[in-house]
């Protein structure tokens, strides 16, 4: 994989049980420093925390996040390093978040790779309902 041209992050981990809160608290620290905090906080680490799960379920020992940023999105990329069974249900998890623009999954020699695009603009309100005529 390779991200060229934008403000990038890599974390290791050990993928244990305790991988996925670590690797989100320091997901949003990342995200924070790069001049989006509180931009969609929530999506970053759920959507963080449910990819390191199903990497963790892959059974490798090690786990790496990879973040990157343009134009307003985030991205969040998670390599089991090694070759895990697809999970099409943590695509479906993920994909629900109202920050997610994009998804998707794929295996390469750095074993399997799931990825998210988030959206850091601000949420637009619903207009208020108004009264029906």
């Amino acid at each position: 994989m390779v991200v060229r041209n934008r403000r990038t992050a890599a974390l290791a981990f050990r993928a244990d049980r305790w991988a996925a809160g670590k690797a989100a608290r320091q997901a949003v620290e990342t995200v924070r420093g790069w001049g989006y905090a509180g931009a969609h906080e929530e999506d970053v680490e759920q959507s963080v925390r449910v990819l390191v799960g199903a990497a963790v379920a892959d059974g490798g020992k090690r786990l790496s996040v990879h973040l990157g940023d343009q134009e307003g999105k985030i991205l969040v990329a998670v390599l089991s390093h090694v070759l895990g069974a697809p999970d099409d249900s943590v695509l479906t998890q993920v994909a629900a978040l109202a920050a997610t623009c994009a998804v998707g999954t794929d295996t390469g020699e750095d074993g399997r790779r799931m990825w998210a695009v988030l959206d850091t603009a601000p949420r637009r309100r619903r207009p208020a309902p108004g009264p029906t005529a």
